[in-house]
């Protein structure tokens, strides 16, 4: 803005260095002390003037626009997006100015942002801006990453003389041939000449194909290298490509945060930045060890971090939260439901409702649930977080980068558990208290048993002190078997009194091992909530549990299995039901 000096019709001078709405008290006190009548002395309405000036160009004409990057300082990542948290640190005088954050990934959502200053600092308005943004000197290629693209160039260079030469060879070997196949043709059609000429045109086609062959053959002898040139060539250009593939490309695609800030004193001052970015999830993942000799079930705890937010993240403070930022903050709501009941009506009229050609009776309004009609944001709950113990670099477009979080120890309870009716082995299980004090949250489990590995399973969310059971393979060496002597059903004549089924089934574990082995064998038989069907067994050894875990019907024994020994289990079962009555049910 320029400045001027120049009387006003009252005679006085008038400084436009500000627009006149914007005039303060103290300038048009000054200007009233300025008359150009007034003016005893020229030199001393000189001195006024110049201290006049010196006190206006010591205050600022207009808010300064400053320029600043952020810093990714800490990132809580939850299972469905991360909140982001950004470091602006820069100098500024005291006063007003508009800072520019030219840094953040170009699909910011503005709503999501929340911004916190230092004491010293007031922040006004701010806007998110995508377009009409200045340079950024960070943007420049690193020296890394310049010199990656010019190896590539040259690379590509090498490999384009490498084809080249390697053509150039081809060529020969070509022209060669088609010189042969041109003077062969040319013998043949002088068939009808004296003997003289047909003699010289044989010397000269054998000299010339003499020449022509033994130019194909020394081509054919350059082949070689120049193919050998034009692998290594390729060669060298794929690694110059993934070379530059590992560095990170300076991004344009960015946008600014634009907002007003108020510093009452001058010098460093810092700003921090809290964003929500959807393109971000972790999940846990378990490796679970059974050491049978020691009884020891040794977890180790990883979590898996993806994200494509736009921008790396380098250094930062992770925290992993199993928060649900996208689903719902409040329970749905339940609304009156009014039912009644009218006289009955014809078919006519039923099918004229069906049709709409009578209004239907008026119902209360429908009522929209507010949760449904827009999704609220919470960042914060009663969650289980988990706070890594060190900084970490996870780089833009990664998936699944795998952190070790710890490592947890339990006694285990392992034995065989043996299902003769859907099982040819027994499968090895280990049960297990939780007691390491925190929630084991749901994910992936890969288990290994006595140093070799066995499969995957899912962990199911474990609360602490609560107990699970894990299953560990099959058994090789303890086999089943079920086998049936005996049925006899009633309504072939068997029974006379009554219908009945009786069924003698023969459970058998063979150990075919070294060792002796707790087994629990589960069967099962039916069960009946009608009086008139009676269902009774009797099992030798007896049952050791049964409805296990309030399934009815399941039968369970506890037994060990001595090495290189059978075991086996009597089961009978009788279902009796009145005489015209029919079974309903199959079950065997």
């Amino acid at each position: 803005m320029s400045q001027r000096l120049a009387p006003d019709p009252g005679g006085a001078f008038s400084f436009g260095l500000f627009p006149a709405t914007r005039r303060c008290d103290g300038l048009r006190a000054l200007q009233g002390a300025l008359s150009w009548a007034c003016i005893p002395d020229q030199g001393v309405f000189m001195r006024r003037v110049i201290c006049l000036f010196s006190l206006l160009l010591a205050a600022p004409l207009q808010a300064e626009t400053l320029q600043a990057g952020s810093k990714i300082t800490a990132v809580t990542v939850y299972p469905e997006g991360a909140m982001l948290t950004r470091r602006v640190e820069f100098d500024a005088p005291a006063g007003l100015h508009d800072l520019l954050i030219t840094d953040l990934p170009q699909y910011t959502d503005p709503q999501t942002l929340r911004l916190t200053a230092a004491a010293a600092v007031q922040i006004g308005a701010y806007a998110l801006r995508t377009d009409r943004l200045p340079p950024r000197p960070d943007l420049a290629p690193s020296a890394e990453y310049t010199a990656a693209k010019t190896a590539l160039e040259a690379a590509q260079d090498a490999e384009t003389t490498a084809q080249l030469a390697l053509d150039a060879v081809t060529a020969r070997i070509e022209a060669a041939q088609a010189q042969i196949a041109y003077l062969g043709r040319l013998g043949a059609s002088d068939a009808k000449a004296d003997t003289e000429m047909l003699q010289a045109t044989a010397r000269m086609i054998g000299a010339e194909v003499l020449a022509a062959s033994q130019t194909a053959i020394a081509a054919r002898a350059d082949l070689p290298a120049a193919q050998r040139a034009l692998r290594d060539a390729q060669e060298a250009r794929a690694k110059a490509e993934a070379a530059l593939q590992a560095l990170t490309a300076p991004r344009d695609d960015y946008a600014a945060l634009s907002l007003a800030i108020s510093v009452e004193t001058p010098g460093p001052a810092t700003i921090e930045i809290n964003q929500f970015m959807p393109a971000a999830t972790w999940s846990p993942l378990y490796d679970i060890a059974l050491t049978r000799q020691t009884g020891k079930l040794v977890l180790d705890r990883s979590l898996l971090v993806s994200q494509s937010t736009g921008e790396d993240w380098e250094g930062v403070a992770l925290t992993l939260s199993t928060a649900q930022p996208g689903n719902l903050a409040s329970p749905s709501e339940l609304w009156p439901q009014l039912h009644r009941i009218d006289d009955p009506q014809s078919f006519e009229t039923e099918r004229s409702l069906e049709a709409g050609a009578l209004a239907p009776v008026a119902a209360e309004p429908m009522v929209v649930s507010d949760a449904f009609a827009k999704t609220t944001v919470a960042f914060q709950g009663d969650t289980v977080t988990y706070t890594y113990p060190q900084p970490v670099d996870i780089a833009d477009g990664v998936t699944n980068l795998r952190l070790s979080l710890d490592q947890l120890v339990f006694d285990a309870d392992a034995r065989a558990r043996a299902i003769p009716r859907a099982d040819a082995t027994a499968f090895l299980m280990a049960e297990f208290r939780n007691s390491s004090g925190q929630i084991l949250l749901p994910g992936p489990a890969f288990l290994t048993r006595d140093g070799a590995f066995i499969g995957g399973t899912m962990l199911e969310p474990l609360a602490p002190e609560a107990v699970a059971t894990l299953g560990f393979g099959a058994i090789e060496g303890l086999r089943l078997k079920r086998t049936l002597p005996s049925r006899a059903e009633g309504d072939r004549g068997v029974f006379t009194k009554s219908n009945q089924i009786v069924e003698e089934a023969r459970l058998s574990i063979e150990n075919l091992t070294a060792e002796d082995w707790p087994v629990r064998v589960m069967d099962t038989i039916p069960y009946s909530e009608q009086e008139d069907l009676q269902i009774t067994f009797t099992a030798t050894p007896p049952v050791s549990e049964q409805d296990v875990d309030g399934r009815r019907g399941v039968l369970a024994w506890d037994l060990t299995v001595p090495a290189q020994s059978t075991q086996v289990i009597s089961l009978t079962t009788q279902e009796s039901w009145p005489e015209g009555k029919v079974l309903n049910g199959g079950r065997y």
